[in-house]
């Protein structure tokens, strides 16, 4: 007996939802834990890689055949990639997990600039542009706190307005390149060996980053973290810095697990219902991530934080609607 279609849908997306919100948990758990964050997002993608390898030895999936071009064609669309998870990765290390989810509420507005920037230009509908609005007003009422005046954490805003950008150019340059690997059913480019092969490029790109940067440190980083983490324990053994090299090692691997298992899932669902959709429900997704980690961590958001995510999600929500309705109207025109 066949699966129908909507539960196979159903279940694509709460594998999607429950595996994003714990990756949130977790990685924000090892950020707060080691402070070397590119390692951290290198870190992630390689347990994505492991996790690939597995998959393809044990021949639960073809092996992509991509030729030496395909790899090129690629290799810039892997960049943003890296960008995009890298940002999104600094971001949450520098603040809360429900700012960083308000700013990434914003990659719309970044998505509908590109669009426009680079040709072959796409025209929004009037209502689409009209929710960028909708979207910018929310986040700046986020950022205003009661009795304080605008506060914005500009370390966590600019890593993540960073990958909203990344993730701009990634879906306006990667469009076509993946539409034909896809279409060529020798190269087996399904869905999920798509984002398996942007994982080993975002992996390598990142690798570069890590090198140039926290690579030459990392040891010392690690042996300081395990001494302050010690001390921190003989103090208060139950207290939130008190935490062993098994935790972290845990926290980042799991994070990594979770991280795969979330992309690959909305690959599947998108490649199902298509790009609008899947943006439609990622937005609902971001209302979720924000109450539970609030919960996890105890994050405390005001009546402005509330009402400006809320009004900044909702935007979000209508621009994809009122993108999908003009996408509509030009295939019956």
């Amino acid at each position: 007996m066949a699966i129908p279609e909507s539960v196979t849908l159903l279940f694509y997306v709460a594998v999607w939802y429950v595996c994003n919100t714990f990756y949130n948990i977790y990685n924000k758990k090892a950020l707060n834990q080691i402070h070397a964050h590119w390692t951290v997002a290198f870190t992630q993608l390689v347990v994505g890689v492991v996790w690939c390898m597995v998959i393809y030895g044990l021949q639960i999936r073809k092996f992509p055949k991509l030729k030496t071009a395909d790899w090129v064609a690629l290799a810039p669309i892997g960049l943003f990639a890296a960008a995009s998870h890298g940002g999104s990765v600094l971001a949450l290390g520098a603040g809360s997990v429900s700012f960083a989810q308000i700013v990434k509420a914003c990659e719309p507005v970044f998505a509908a600039i590109i669009a426009l920037a680079i040709p072959p230009q796409e025209i929004k509908p009037a209502l689409a542009y009209m929710m960028l609005l909708v979207i910018v007003g929310g986040v700046g009422l986020a950022c205003v706190k009661e009795g304080k005046g605008v506060e914005i954490n500009m370390y966590a805003f600019g890593w993540a307005s960073f990958a909203n950008l990344a993730a701009a150019l990634k879906g306006k340059l990667g469009k076509d390149v993946t539409h034909n690997l896809k279409a060529d059913k020798s190269k087996n480019m399904d869905a999920a060996n798509v984002y398996a092969v942007m994982n080993v490029l975002s992996a390598a790109w990142t690798l570069i980053v890590v090198l140039a940067t926290e690579a030459p440190t990392i040891q010392g980083t690690w042996d300081q973290t395990i001494k302050d983490a010690a001390a921190a324990c003989k103090k208060d053994p139950k207290g939130p810095k008190c935490y062993t090299a098994n935790d972290i090692i845990i926290n980042v691997v799991a994070s990594g697990v979770f991280f795969y298992l979330y992309n690959e899932f909305a690959f599947a669902f998108t490649a199902k219902v298509g790009p609008v959709t899947s943006s439609v429900l990622n937005t609902l997704k971001r209302v979720i991530i924000i109450v539970v980690t609030a919960i996890v961590f105890g994050e405390i958001m005001d009546r402005n934080a509330m009402i400006g995510s809320g009004v900044a999600i909702a935007g979000t929500m209508f621009y994809s609607l009122a993108e999908m309705q003009g996408k509509n109207k030009a295939k019956k025109a």
